[in-house]
């Protein structure tokens, strides 16, 4: 914007200044070359009276010359006699000194200069006046005068040029204020303001996105408490579903209904999990894999030892980040295990692992793929994360064969997945069980 303004204004005030300063450098010169023409008038006609009274006078010439001296122009009187008075070159006839001795007074503007030419009637005949100015009389002082005019015109385009920058600035730096303020609540300040200044038009910009940042916060609340409240209405029922269970006095039924229950639950959970994903995805968030995963692994530790699972757990040693929220990774991770324990007996080993290498497919059999994303570079960095059991696996052609299972869960991890640019693929663990690898690009924030 700062560079339009300032080429308008440069456009605008050139126009201005040329239109001004040409017919100004023309007028310099015609007045000029009118003064140089005007003094050799004024000479001329001083010759003129001394020829007219003093013709017969011998000290004629004398006063000529002496006149003559006084000035620049150079004056020179053709007597009829044919002799000449003044100190310039021999007189020859031409057709301007025969036009004079008709008796015509005229002036003579050429590339030679200007001459101005006066008949004198005296007693013998008619006296021939010329005055003559050189080229450079004519021009005397207007290269001095062009210059001046020129630089002036210079001068008033280098202060358009620093109003208009000025000007410039003090309209683009509100609207960049404004545009970082946008970038800022992008990538998560939500408290971020834009200071009401600059024009009335980028005033209203300001006003009006502080306003849709407030409204964006106030949704942001009532959403929180939203899926809050959604989290008590909906434990409450499963909790009172337990307890009735509990009650049941056939053994097998009740071991049946807390199955449900227990899945039911899960699934619960699962969609409070996902109602929350909008609160914290709604930026562009980041986290260290490495740190988010080993977080979670150390939680299940203590799980899997309790059931005497054997587990495995490989990180790498360096950090990776990925375009994901620290809580949408935990999560993630946390269905993947989740399935492990919910879905295998107490004992079936367990291994996690998280990889940093090129995005390329695995060499595997898949039972069935989730998705695969066309919007991955398989050729750039990423980190893949690998849960695998020793359990019987995926039936081939389903991801849902498995008791109890609703499929919620691995939906959820795709969609994580998905939403920071990766993929989720279901396979053959080399045991022969299960295998979930999700693949997300590396970030350099």
């Amino acid at each position: 914007m700062r560079r339009r303004i300032s080429w308008l204004v440069i456009a605008t005030t050139s126009t201005v200044v040329v239109s001004f300063v040409i017919p100004l450098c023309l007028l310099v010169s015609t007045l000029a070359e009118d003064r140089a023409m005007a003094a050799a008038d004024q000479e001329a006609r001083s010759v003129a009276i001394l020829v007219a009274g003093l013709h017969a006078d011998p000290t004629l010439g004398d006063l000529v010359i002496s006149l003559d001296a006084r000035s620049t122009p150079q004056t020179q009187v053709l007597m009829p006699d044919g002799s000449e008075l003044g100190s310039g070159p021999p007189l020859t006839a031409d057709a301007e000194l025969r036009r004079a001795a008709d008796g015509e007074a005229f002036t003579v503007i050429d590339d030679q200069g200007g001459r101005v030419l006066l008949p004198v009637l005296i007693e013998p005949g008619t006296a021939i006046v010329r005055t003559t100015v050189t080229e450079a009389e004519l021009t005397r002082g207007v290269a001095g005068a062009w210059g001046g005019i020129i630089g002036l015109g210079a001068v008033l385009l280098v202060l358009a040029l620093v109003l208009a920058s000025r000007l410039g600035r003090r309209v683009s730096e509100p609207l960049l204020e404004v545009a970082g303020t946008a970038h800022r609540l992008r990538e998560g300040e939500l408290s971020a303001r834009a200071e009401v200044r600059g024009t009335e038009e980028t005033q209203e910009l300001a006003r009006a996105l502080n306003g849709l940042a407030e409204r964006t916060a106030e949704l942001l609340a009532s959403e929180r408490a939203a899926v809050g409240d959604l989290s008590h209405r909906l434990r409450t029922p499963v909790t009172a579903l337990r307890l009735d269970a509990e009650a049941v006095s056939e053994p097998e039924l009740a071991h049946r209904l807390q199955e449900h229950i227990a899945v039911l639950q899960r699934t619960v959970d699962a969609i409070v999990k996902e109602a929350r994903r909008p609160v914290r995805t709604d930026l562009t968030p980041t986290c260290d894999a490495t740190a988010a995963v080993g977080e979670r692994t150390t939680f299940w530790r203590v799980l899997a030892e309790d059931q005497g699972r054997p587990i495995t757990i490989t990180l790498p040693q360096e950090p990776a980040m990925v375009a994901l929220a620290h809580d949408d990774l935990t999560d993630l991770v946390d269905v993947l295990v989740d399935n492990v324990f919910a879905h295998t007996p107490e004992g079936v080993p367990l291994a996690i692992s998280l990889d940093i290498s090129p995005a390329t497919s695995p060499d595997i059999s898949p039972a069935t793929s989730l998705s695969v994303s066309p919007d991955v570079d398989h050729g750039a960095a990423a980190v893949v994360l690998s849960v695998s059991d020793g359990g019987p696996g995926f039936a081939r052609g389903s991801r849902t064969d498995r008791p109890g299972t609703t499929g919620l869960g691995l939906d959820i991890a795709r969609r994580t997945a998905l939403d920071a640019g990766g993929e989720l693929r279901l396979g053959r663990a080399p045991s022969g069980g299960a295998l979930v690898e999700v693949t997300l690009p590396l970030t350099h924030a």
